[in-house]
C-alpha cells in the first residue's frame, strides 16, 4: 500500500470531483504528494472540508469547493471558484459519481432512481466537461480522465442504471476526445473494478467473491491500484493518448 506520486505533475492545477472520500480522495492525496495544485469538490461538505485540512496542514496546495453534480448551476460555480482558487486549469478527473440503482433487476427499478443516476454520472460528466472546457484550453496542455467502470463492459446484473451510465461515460469519452482535441486537449477513461472504498461497503460479500476469483491477480482491489494510470494519463508522457479506455481491475475484464 502506497500513494502514488508522479513528480512531473508537480505545480499541475488539477480539478477532482467527488474528491471527499474512496477513489477521489486518493486521487486528491496522491496529486498532492505529487506537487499538484488541487481543487476537489463534494457533497460531503464535512468530509471533504477534513481532508483538505490535513493535507494543508501538510503544506499541499488543496482546496476543497462544495459540488453537487445533480444541479447544473453548482457545477458552474464550482468550476468558476476552483479556477479562480488555482489560477486557471490543466487537468480534470471526473471521478464523483452515484450507484444507488444496486441490487434490483432491470423491471424493478424505479424511473427516479433511474433519472438520479443519469444526472449525477452522465450528464454531470457533461457539464463539468464543457464547464473546464475554455480554461483547460487555455492550458496548452489539457487532460481529462473520466472515472468509468469495468462493470460496463462485463454486463453486471441487477445493477442497470449504473452500468448505463458507465457505458454512457465511456462512449462520451470518444466523441469528446474528438471534439476536445481540435484544442490539443486529451480525453480518456479509467474502467476500475470493484475497489474496496466507502462507496462499495453495500455490495453483497458473493460478488467481491466473484471478483477475486475471476482476477488474473488474485487479491482484493484498492484505491492505490488505480491513481498510478489515472495521474499517468496527466503527465506529458500521455500527450499522444486520447479516446482510450483503460480497463484497471487486475485482469478480470481484458480489453
Amino acid at each position: 500500500m502506497h500513494d502514488a506520486a508522479f513528480p512531473a505533475l508537480k505545480g499541475r492545477r488539477v480539478i477532482v470531483t467527488g474528491g471527499a472520500r474512496g477513489l477521489g480522495a486518493a486521487f486528491v492525496r496522491s496529486l498532492a504528494l505529487s506537487g499538484a495544485q488541487v481543487a476537489f469538490g463534494d457533497v460531503l461538505h464535512d468530509d471533504g472540508n477534513a481532508l483538505a485540512a490535513a493535507l494543508q496542514s501538510e503544506g499541499h496546495a488543496v482546496h476543497f469547493v462544495p459540488l453537487d453534480l445533480a444541479d447544473p448551476i453548482s457545477i458552474t460555480r464550482f468550476v468558476d471558484e476552483a479556477v479562480k482558487q488555482l489560477g486557471g486549469l490543466d487537468a480534470l478527473i471526473n471521478n464523483a459519481a452515484i450507484t444507488n440503482s444496486g441490487g434490483k433487476f432491470a423491471g424493478e427499478l424505479a424511473v427516479d432512481t433511474w433519472d438520479a443516476v443519469m444526472n449525477v454520472n452522465v450528464r454531470g460528466t457533461w457539464l463539468m466537461s464543457t464547464a473546464a472546457l475554455p480554461h483547460l484550453r487555455d492550458s496548452g496542455r489539457g487532460s481529462i480522465v473520466n472515472i468509468a467502470s469495468d462493470t460496463a463492459m462485463w454486463g453486471a446484473p441487477k445493477l442497470l442504471a449504473y452500468v448505463a451510465s458507465k457505458g454512457a461515460v465511456i462512449a462520451m469519452t470518444r466523441s469528446l476526445a474528438r471534439e476536445f482535441g481540435t484544442h490539443g486537449i486529451t480525453v480518456n477513461a479509467i474502467a476500475p473494478g470493484l475497489t474496496e472504498v466507502e462507496a462499495t461497503a453495500y455490495v453483497p460479500a458473493e460478488r467481491h467473491e466473484y471478483y477475486l476469483k475471476g482476477r488474473a491477480l488474485t487479491r482484493a482491489q484498492v484505491p492505490d491500484d488505480v491513481t498510478g494510470p489515472v495521474l499517468f494519463l496527466l503527465t506529458d508522457a500521455a500527450r499522444f493518448v486520447t479516446g482510450q479506455l483503460l480497463p484497471v481491475n487486475g485482469g478480470f475484464v481484458m480489453n
